[in-house]
């Protein structure tokens, strides 16, 4: 993932921070090597990162790009962010918040609450996906995480789960993801399946075409 090349400059940034001072950040911005970073409540902030540590945005708060290697992220109701991206740790964006570009993370779990708009895409390769309500435009682009749309939830531009390529230390997965799509989401745009994942889909909800291998389907009761 291109996430990973910058999460190096951002930890090389952050050394550098440490030794040159404040003067190497723009106004308002908040880098950390060891130790987490609020964003108070209401307040506002430009860009953040941290290498060690968790991120929270509080409500009605809003900053720019935010971005740990080794934490989780909260947004907290009616934030508004530009991005949120982590390497380790999940991602949570509560309700009615903002994200102005797109999510990422490699090994962790996606929620969104109700209400909640992304105008990018959701990212990773380990970890659930839960849209409770909440708008995502840019797709949902995956290769072990379970995906989980409930009622109220619209997705533009579509699902893609991504190969899974054994390794000489790791063999293939034998679980597929379960993508599970609740009566009253919708789901625009291409579902694109590089490998086997069980589709649950609930009465009266119309799914896009299916490119690729076609996924084990199951009646959501």
């Amino acid at each position: 993932m291109n996430f990973v090349t910058r999460c190096i400059l951002t930890t090389a940034f952050a050394f550098a921070a440490v030794v040159l001072g404040d003067a190497a950040h723009a106004a308002g911005d908040i880098s950390k090597v060891n130790g987490s970073v609020k964003v108070e409540p209401g307040q506002q902030a430009g860009d953040v990162d941290t290498v060690n540590g968790s991120v929270t945005v509080g409500a009605h708060a809003r900053a720019g790009r935010i971005e740990t290697v080794n934490g989780s992220v909260k947004i907290e109701d009616m934030a508004v962010v530009t991005s949120a991206a982590t390497v380790n740790g999940s991602i949570t964006v509560g309700a009615g918040a903002q994200v102005s570009g797109a999510i990422e993370a490699v090994n962790g779990s996606l929620t969104l609450r109700k209400d909640a708009k992304v105008a990018g895409g959701l990212e990773n390769v380990n970890g659930a996906m839960l849209l409770e309500g909440a708008r995502v435009d840019g797709g949902i682009d995956t290769v072990n995480g379970d995906i989980r749309l409930a009622t109220g939830t619209i997705l533009k531009g579509g699902i893609h789960v991504n190969e899974h390529k054994s390794s000489w230390w790791r063999g293939k997965d034998s679980r597929n993801p379960r993508i599970t799509v609740e009566q009253g989401a919708t789901v625009e745009g291409p579902l694109r399946f590089e490998r086997e994942v069980d589709l649950y889909v609930a009465p009266g909800v119309n799914l896009p075409p299916v490119a690729g291998v076609q996924p084990r389907r199951f009646a959501l009761q």
